[in-house]
């Protein structure tokens, strides 16, 4: 499995689920899915999915979901990434580059109208439960390292700042300001 192919996987449980917005939903296909290959390839999958987590741990980025969520945690960011992941490569890579672009999202635009926060700690252990349902044991406490880079410290700023939010955040400030 390589990174290609775990995108792959993220792709057919969304074709295989009702709403591919439903980040619950695709992360319980993904872990049935994940389930059904080989140990190994369950294995690298943990590292792939952190290798993401670390890929996506930015400070615009968390701006970002502190705007969309009315707030965001250590953890509130990290559930935030994974519904991220949960909506696949494309949306994934376009968001990291550019945070803003999360205004342009169908499923932003209705959350914004709902208060609605956009979370999915479940693709957090997509891993540990297809490791579990294929081997019947707990993943291996060593199956992953992850090294988180360091924030932007131009983004060091107080995320309740409507003033730097809209000046940085501009599309999801007119969302959500």
């Amino acid at each position: 499995m390589d990174t290609k192919d775990f995108w792959k996987l993220i792709d057919d449980a969304r074709t295989l689920v009702v709403d591919p917005c439903d980040a619950e939903a695709v992360a319980e296909r993904m872990a049935a899915l994940l389930a059904e290959r080989p140990v190994d390839d369950i294995l690298i999958a943990q590292q792939l999915l952190w290798d993401l987590m670390a890929a996506s741990y930015r400070a615009p980025l968390w701006a970002a979901a502190y705007t969309v969520n009315g707030g965001c945690s250590d953890d509130g960011f990290d559930y935030f990434r994974g519904w991220l992941i949960a909506q696949g490569r494309e949306v994934f890579e376009r968001v990291v580059a550019d945070p803003d672009s999360l205004a342009g999202l169908p499923v932003i635009r209705a959350a914004a109208v709902e208060f609605e926060e956009m979370e999915c700690e479940r693709v957090l252990g997509v891993v540990w439960d297809a490791y579990r349902e294929a081997t019947g044991e707990t993943l291996p406490p060593d199956s992953f390292t992850i090294d988180y880079p360091a924030l932007d410290p131009e983004w060091d700023f107080d995320f309740d700042d409507a003033e730097q939010v809209a000046l940085r955040l501009p599309k999801l400030d007119a969302l959500y300001g």
